[in-house]
């Protein structure tokens, strides 16, 4: 049985949230995380006629790349797709940003239409805090059964080990007032006890289970315990990709970008010929990155969409900018996240909207 909690996790694991951009609105928007689903939508928008279809394919998930609830909400009405989805029972998750870094995600993926070799993030990223360390101090006799209770409500996790711990023995020592009443020795005195010292760690989006199960089995009246907040491990994520190519012709990379991402036009600033060797991508609106790729020797940047002026300026200095249209550049992911889902979720049915298309059309 696939539950909603379960494609959260799988999500996690391809696309880990700890790395999106502050101001994204990722993770699980909508849903139910016991609930048990059998087929989910991918798509890149949450429109009206991707609602339709899903409900029409019987999906009771939906991963949409982009958030449908960004800003706050102050009105739920009957009319809006999330109260629809609510009502219907269908989960909505988004992953956005955080599939934007990931390994094998969006950028990854523009980057592999341009062959990018030797590629690095555009823009490195610090990631996000994601776990505490749990310290807290358990009389030996009750270790089993406080731990076991730690480790069934999440804790303890460190990449595909479970039940993980660090356990050291000691003396704890307390003196309860006249209103305790002490599990172990007597009130109106000081108490020595032998207690294990178990530190554990604990994912930030579960900590409030994890001390609810910490008090509800621990002997004493008032467990004593730490939470220590763990730095990340530096590592070489971020948004965007820049590389180097084999020498090519300007308009080569342009129609390799129109074939490889099945698109009749492309938008295109600057040079339209001559021989690059280095390029960079960001997937969607991503002019704010235009001048990290100039910094870094990029000759062409492929992006989804960009700001008059800074087109401009870039074409003016000789880098040719090629924009898809925002969607257009990041639609092509949801092949490859499907196939990532269907290894990580054997048994369910997940198909991409045949819906889902960006809102500008070009006419003739």
């Amino acid at each position: 049985m696939i539950q909603v909690h379960h494609l959260v996790e799988a999500m996690e694991r391809v696309a880990p949230t700890r790395y999106a951009e502050s101001w994204d609105n990722v993770g699980l928007l909508a849903g139910d995380p016991s609930r048990e689903i059998h087929r989910i939508l991918l798509t890149i928008d949450y429109t009206r006629a991707v609602a339709a279809e899903g409900q029409q394919k019987q999906c009771d998930a939906v991963v949409a790349y982009h958030p449908p609830i960004f800003h706050p909400l102050k009105r739920l009405l009957a009319d809006s797709l999330i109260f629809d989805a609510i009502s219907r029972g269908v989960a909505i998750y988004s992953p956005h940003t955080a599939l934007d870094v990931a390994d094998g995600g969006t950028n990854d993926l523009l980057a592999d239409v341009l062959g990018l070799q030797n590629r690095i993030p555009l823009r490195r990223i610090e990631p996000k805090a994601t776990q505490y360390k749990l310290v807290t101090f358990v009389p030996r006799d009750h270790l089993d059964s406080v731990s076991e209770s730690l480790f069934n409500a999440g804790a303890g996790q460190i990449g595909n080990y479970s039940h993980c711990s660090f356990r050291t023995t000691g003396t704890g020592t307390f003196f309860g007032h006249q209103d305790t009443n002490p599990a172990v020795g007597q009130r109106g005195q000081l108490e020595h006890a032998d207690e294990v010292r178990l530190e554990t760690v604990v994912p930030i989006s579960r900590i409030q289970s994890i001390l609810t199960a910490l008090r509800t089995t621990h002997p004493y009246e008032e467990p004593a315990f730490d939470l220590l907040q763990l730095a990340p491990p530096p590592d070489n994520k971020g948004q965007g990709r820049i590389g180097d190519l084999q020498p090519i012709d300007r308009r080569q990379v342009i129609e390799q970008i129109r074939k490889e991402l099945g698109l009749n036009h492309v938008l295109v600033a600057g040079p339209t010929t001559g021989t690059i060797t280095r390029a960079a991508v960001c997937a969607g609106a991503c002019g704010e990155l235009l001048q990290d790729a100039r910094n870094q020797n990029a000759q062409l940047y492929l992006t989804g969409e960009m700001r008059h002026h800074d087109a401009l300026s870039a074409a003016l200095d000789g880098m040719t900018i090629v924009c898809t249209l925002h969607s257009n550049s990041e639609r092509a992911v949801l092949k490859r996240l499907e196939k990532k889902l269907l290894s990580e979720l054997p048994g369910i049915k997940i198909e991409c909207s045949q819906n889902d298309a960006d809102p500008f059309q070009i006419f003739h």
